[in-house]
Formats: structure tokens, C-alpha cells, sequence
């Protein structure tokens, strides 16, 4: 059979109209005529750049979840092991530290539904746990101490559950702040004007700005946060495109100074800060406002407009690139269809020795441009180009290390510590900072880990776990004092090894500070022993 198609001149979008009603009603077997055109949308847009993307309602859910600031649910944060859910942490105030919940504790039931040894997805227990605020959740608890072991039956009314974009704040000496910042939210500027004050009621005279491994987020919220550093109205970065005319963002026109608008700043980044943080890292390189610290970024300078669908659905399609204030484009080089390879750009960048050597890092003359205030040259070309550039030394990251993080073991090894080490650990270490400066992860302990990698099927090899003892003590040591303590503890003692840190640090502190921001010493490689594995702890969930 022919099926007649009109004659007279169709626009491209008649004919996809027409081939999808034409499969829908013609096609040997029964279609499911949403995922067709889902499926269509999204080869389209596959055809375009690697940030054009679609996603069904409950993805867009996901994505935009982050962001806002705030989910409904019972207030914890949690780990999977072995298939049972583990309680990290309870929100402060929160639905589940109100009924006496407590860090340690094991959900084994949710509703009458076991989520306990069943080998439950993550977004199954959140669809569980969370939910419309008001509403309540029935929670089975096994609690184990050392003297027993119980069952706890919570009834939790959820709640509105803070989502924080800043992870840590504290004073690394008697005048340097530190700031971890792990995207850039809606309540991103709030969270960051809190941290700054805080820190300088506390001396702070220099900022550390840590903004390795953050993926970005809203552009209003990097822009808000220039304005706590560049003077007010400065240029921070402007967007452009095709059918979208140049705009220039720029930093709040305030009558109020900027918060942080004199003393040094340090930007730890690495290859996967991207997005807002190198609109950040940009802005600040332009006008010699701080020195960059670590190693090139990923280079995502697109801009995405967000198109709903009736159905909740949602395309992101790029409108326009993002420009820092000297013109520099941040976005990395693509091909359009290609999205395999702009993936592999990461490894790429390893195999070919850009992660361990700022030498491999090459520059075309016509990338090259010229700081604001000093003059400095600079380039673009994809990326924001560190001014301190810190290898990534293989070392300690070894294959070994990395079979003992994927099996979870690490985290195991923690769970099962903190439950029997708990009380007297806090007796001990009444604050973080004696935990960071006294507790040491002893040899026993590191045997203890070995021997569970290998009931986990984890060969163990000799000489690649002496060299990633290092790493392995300090991340079971934060880990430790993330559960005793807070998120920020994790911080406190990772910073002690982390090279990215410690770059910074002595850059903020040295004479060749000034040096490195008017020209007169050229951007240069630290040597370093070790380096963390750019794939730290697993993350937490929060529900």
C-alpha cells in the first residue's frame, strides 16, 4: 500500500509531523507514539552541540531539583551499603532529627515496604522517603549499640528540606577563609554572603574559593557572586548568539560595597569546573582580582534556553555562548553529531599529558588576549587556563586504590567503625579541629580495609597500596569526621593532602603573589607528590 502524501512545498517541520502521524497510523505493530517522538526530539538535538538535551518530566524534575533550593522529605542524609540505607546525617532541625532519629541508625522499611536487602534503586527509596510537604511517612529503624540491638517505629511529618551549595566554611589560619562552593544554586548568593561574613567576624583578610569539581548551575548566581568581589557594575560575563543580540550581565549596581572587595583570593578549579564556576574564574582572571589555581577547566560555555512541554517535559536548547569580560569564549571546541568524542575530552586530556604538565596545554596566537587592570596576557580558546597550574600525579591514585573506591569498601570500613567508635570518639574530640589535628588512621585499620577489598573480590597489590596510604588514610579520616562531625570536617582533613589546596594556600601567602597578578612572574607548574583522585567519596543523598 501507498500511502499519498500532498504535493504542494512543505516546510522540514510539516514532513516530521506527517512521518510521525504517518508511522502512528500505518505501522505493522502497535507504537508507543510518546517515546517516538521523544526519540525524535532527542536525535535532533543530538545532531546539534553536546548541551542541547531533552528530558521527560522526571528528569527535568531531577535536574531542576538542585537548584531550587529545597525538596520535600523526612531531612537526612544517607548512604546505600550492601543494600541496606544508612543514616549519615540528620538535618539540622529537621522532620527526622524531631521524632529522634539519629546518624547511624538503618532504615529498613519504608510504609510496610522493605528497602532493606532488596537490592533497591536510590531513585526508588527517594520516591519512598520523599514527598508533598505536610504528609506523613511511616519509617522502620534498626538501631544497633553496643549493648543491643533494636527496632524503632517513626511516624515523620515531611518537610521543606534546605539543599546547600556550600559545603564548607572555616578558617584555615589566623587571616585565610576557605570556601567550598559545589554549584551554583538559588540560594547560592545567600549561602556565600552568610560564609564571607562569617569568616571575616572570624580575621579573615584572604579567601581560598574552592571550585574544583563543581559543574555550574544558574549564571545569576556566578554573577552574584562577583558582585561580593569586583567592583559594582563591573562586566561580568556577556552571552551571544545567532538570533541572540549580545547582553551583558552585570555585577549588582549597589550603593552597598561589594562584601570581599579588597584582600587576595585563590580559585581552586580543575577539569571539571565548569560552567558558572568558570564564568566566576573568568571574570576574576580578567580583572586580575585573584589568582587561579590548578588545572585547565572543562570548557562549557554554552548558553541553554529551557522550552517546557505541557507534560512537564522539558529541551534545553543553546541560544548563545558565554563570553568572560575580555572576550574570551568558554566553550571548548566541538563537532556538531559528535557527542562520543567531546566526551572522551577528559581522558583525552590524560592521555595526552595535559593533567600532569601545563607544557602540553598549547595556544594559538589569535587566542591570546590581555587582563584588564595590569594587562597580562591570557588566552581563550576553550577552558580558563589556571595561573598556577597543579599537576595530577598518578601516584597515589592508583588502580588499586580506585577497585577499593568502587566496591563501596571504603565506606563499609567507615559505617561499621563509627557505629562501634561513635560515643567515644566524641567524648575524646569534643570539636572537629582536635579530631583533624589527633585522630590518626592506625596500620590496623588500613589491614582491616585490605581484607574487606578482598572478600570483595579486590586483588590485593602491595606496592599500590603503600603508595595510596596517603590518600586512603586522609579520605577514611574525613570520612570518619563527616559522620561524627559535619560535612565540613571531610574538608578539613582532605585539605591537608590535597595539592590544589595546598597550591593555593602558599600562593595566597607568598610575596609572588602581587608578582603573578601585574605580570611580573609568568604563570608557572608546583611540583607535587600526590594529588586527590578527582573522584572523592561517593556522595551522600538527601532526602
Amino acid at each position: 500500500m501507498i500511502v499519498a502524501v500532498a504535493s504542494a512545498q512543505h516546510r522540514p517541520s510539516d514532513k516530521l509531523r506527517m512521518a510521525e502521524a504517518v508511522i502512528a497510523q500505518y505501522y505493522v505493530d502497535t507504537v508507543n507514539e510518546p517515546k517516538l517522538v521523544e526519540d525524535a526530539i532527542r536525535g535532533m538535538l543530538r545532531e546539534l552541540d553536546p548541551h542541547s538535551a531533552y528530558s521527560t518530566p522526571e528528569e527535568t524534575r531531577e535536574l531542576n531539583e538542585p537548584l531550587q533550593g529545597n525538596f520535600s522529605g523526612i531531612g537526612i542524609t544517607f548512604n546505600i551499603n550492601k543494600d541496606t540505607l544508612y543514616v549519615v546525617q540528620t538535618v539540622s532541625g529537621g522532620p527526622s532529627e524531631k521524632v529522634g532519629m539519629l546518624a547511624g541508625d538503618r532504615i529498613i522499611a519504608v510504609n510496610d515496604t522493605s528497602i532493606a536487602g532488596v537490592k533497591m534503586k536510590n531513585s526508588d527509596v527517594m520516591k519512598r522517603l520523599r514527598g508533598p510537604k505536610g504528609t506523613k511517612v511511616n519509617v522502620k529503624v534498626l538501631r544497633k549499640s553496643a549493648a543491643s540491638t533494636d527496632t524503632i517505629d517513626f511516624r515523620i511529618t515531611r518537610d521543606d528540606i534546605p539543599i546547600y551549595s556550600v559545603d564548607a566554611a572555616y578558617m584555615v589560619d589566623e587571616n585565610t577563609g576557605y570556601v567550598r562552593l559545589n554549584k551554583f544554586a538559588a540560594e547560592t548568593p545567600k549561602e556565600i554572603r552568610e560564609a564571607i561574613s562569617k569568616l571575616q567576624k572570624m580575621g579573615m583578610e584572604n579567601l581560598i574559593l574552592d571550585l574544583t569539581d563543581n559543574g555550574g548551575g544558574y549564571l545569576i548566581a556566578a554573577v552574584d557572586l562577583l558582585s561580593e568581589l569586583l567592583p559594582s557594575g563591573s562586566l561580568a560575563v556577556y552571552t551571544e548568539g545567532r538570533s541572540s543580540p549580545r547582553y551583558n550581565h552585570l555585577t549588582e549596581p549597589s550603593s552597598r560595597a561589594p562584601l570581599f572587595g579588597k584582600g587576595r583570593v585563590a580559585v581552586m578549579v580543575n577539569q571539571y569546573s565548569a560552567s558558572a564556576s568558570e564564568i566566576t574564574t573568568g571574570a576574576l582572571q580578567d580583572y586580575d582580582r585573584g589568582v587561579i589555581v590548578g588545572r585547565r577547566t572543562f570548557g562549557k560555555g554554552l548558553v541553554q534556553r529551557p522550552v517546557p512541554f505541557p507534560d512537564g517535559s522539558m529541551m534545553r536548547l543553546t541560544v548563545a555562548h558565554y563570553y568572560t569580560p575580555t572576550g574570551r569564549d568558554i566553550q571548548k571546541p566541538y563537532s556538531k553529531g559528535k557527542g562520543e568524542a567531546y566526551e572522551k575530552d577528559i581522558a583525552d586530556r590524560l592521555n595526552q599529558g595535559e593533567l600532569m604538565h601545563r607544557d602540553s596545554i598549547h595556544f594559538a596566537d589569535s587566542l591570546k588576549v590581555n587582563t584588564l587592570l595590569h594587562g597580562r596576557t591570557i588566552y581563550g580558546g576553550g577552558g580558563i587556563t589556571p595561573d598556577v597550574f597543579v599537576p595530577l600525579d598518578t601516584a597515589r591514585f592508583t588502580k588499586y586504590y580506585r577497585d577499593v573506591m568502587a566496591k563501596g569498601v571504603l565506606n563499609q570500613f567507615v559505617i561499621k567503625y563509627v557505629d562501634t567508635h561513635r560515643k567515644e570518639l566524641k567524648k575524646r574530640y569534643s570539636r572537629d579541629d582536635d579530631f583533624v589535628k589527633k585522630f590518626e588512621v592506625t596500620d590496623a585499620m588500613l589491614r582491616e580495609i585490605y581484607d574487606m577489598a578482598t572478600k570483595e573480590g579486590v586483588e590485593f597489590r602491595e606496592e599500590q597500596a603503600e603508595s595510596s596510604a596517603p590518600m586512603m588514610r586522609a579520605v577514611v579520616k574525613g570520612l570518619i569526621g563527616r559522620d561524627i562531625y559535619d560535612n565540613q570536617t571531610y574538608f578539613k582533613v582532605y585539605n591537608g593532602i590535597d595539592p590544589i589546596f595546598q597550591a593555593a594556600l602558599s600562593i595566597i601567602k607568598s610575596p609572588d603573589y602581587d608578582k603573578l597578578l601585574d605580570g611580573r612572574l609568568a604563570p608557572f607548574e608546583t611540583p607535587v607528590k600526590s594529588d586527590k583522585a578527582d573522584s572523592g567519596p561517593s556522595s551522600d543523598k538527601n532526602q
